[in-house]
């Protein structure tokens, strides 16, 4: 079984930065596409970036793309997400996904995180 747990989000102003982790325990992930999407309370789940195992290929969301940044460790088991110039419609619950069942933007994944929520205060 595979655990994945977010962490880094919190409360930034337009503009700032934060950046996101994600740590997966049990099976190993190394060789796995994993991604991240968004949402907020009764709006469907949004692509925002994705990576392939061996972190040569990412894939990123046109809201994001240019401002946000995805890269992985599989030494550490662990992905990120940078994120700059942040912007008041980013506010999101941000969820970390592992291994896509039907490709790297529907949000159709095996392994999801909790979820950490992100603010961006204008």
């Amino acid at each position: 079984q595979v655990q994945l747990v977010e962490s880094g989000g919190g409360l930034v102003q337009a503009g700032g930065s934060l950046r996101l982790s994600c740590e997966g325990s049990g099976r190993t992930l190394s060789s796995a596409v994993m991604g991240w999407f968004r949402q907020v309370p009764g709006k469907a789940r949004e692509f925002v970036a994705a990576i392939s195992g061996s972190g040569g290929f990412t894939w990123y969301g046109d809201c994001v793309r240019g401002r946000f940044t995805i890269y992985r460790d599989n030494a550490k088991n662990t992905m990120y997400l940078q994120m700059n110039s942040l912007e008041p419609q980013d506010t999101d619950v941000y969820y970390c996904a592992g291994r896509p069942r039907r490709g790297v933007v529907v949000d159709d994944y095996e392994y999801w995180g909790q979820g950490t929520q992100v603010t961006v205060s204008s």
